[in-house]
């Protein structure tokens, strides 16, 4: 199905533009991510919507991303994997968070540790989006940290439980996926920018 949609949608964008062989790779390689995406997202919010937590999964969607977007973090290698790691985290925390209840004062404690491991992670790149420029990187580390002392402050000062413990476990599953162990774990290279830099003598 992929191959079948991915053909002819560069189809039409090589027969109505006057793109080269370079431009043309990027832009399937945008498309494919935008459809994994959005694949992903129908299956995910299907089985939301069969479980009767749509709601819950599209609140902690919508936190988790808030984070992920300046830490960036790891990407599958293959999108099977990608599938049944977001299955588990998009599905399986949005039950853990409506069920489960956690002191402030465990928020606090582990909250800060969450924030000191953002702080010294973010951002996490890929071999193929390295984050080159200094300058971004230093933007998107202290934009992540001050995301994350947000949302402990969120986490202890919201009443609901539910909304609560979304805003810790969105931080404890960013932190997951920007550790340098985790990276090392399923054999992909960290901080790709050094990589980047050397190869192209930066």
């Amino acid at each position: 199905m992929k191959k079948v949609v991915m053909n002819y949608t560069m189809n039409l964008i090589k027969n109505n533009n006057n793109y080269d062989e370079e431009q043309l790779a990027i832009i399937r390689y945008g498309l494919e991510g935008l459809y994994l995406t959005i694949t992903k997202l129908i299956i995910i919010l299907s089985l939301a919507f069969i479980l009767n937590i749509l709601k819950e999964v599209i609140i902690f969607l919508i936190i988790y991303n808030i984070i992920r977007m300046p830490s960036f973090g790891l990407h599958a290698t293959k999108s099977w994997i990608c599938l049944l790691s977001s299955i588990i985290i998009f599905i399986g925390f949005p039950i853990i968070c409506r069920y489960l209840y956690l002191t402030n004062y465990f928020k606090v404690i582990l909250g800060l540790i969450l924030v000191l491991f953002i702080y010294k992670n973010a951002p996490a790149d890929t071999h193929k989006r390295p984050i080159v420029n200094q300058k971004r990187r230093i933007f998107y580390k202290y934009c992540s940290t001050f995301i994350a002392i947000i949302f402990i402050f969120c986490s202890i000062l919201i009443n609901d439980n539910f909304i609560s413990n979304c805003f810790i476990f969105s931080l404890f599953v960013q932190s997951f996926m920007i550790a340098p162990s985790v990276y090392k774990l399923f054999n992909l290279p960290y901080n790709n920018y050094l990589t980047y830099l050397v190869n192209n003598n930066i």
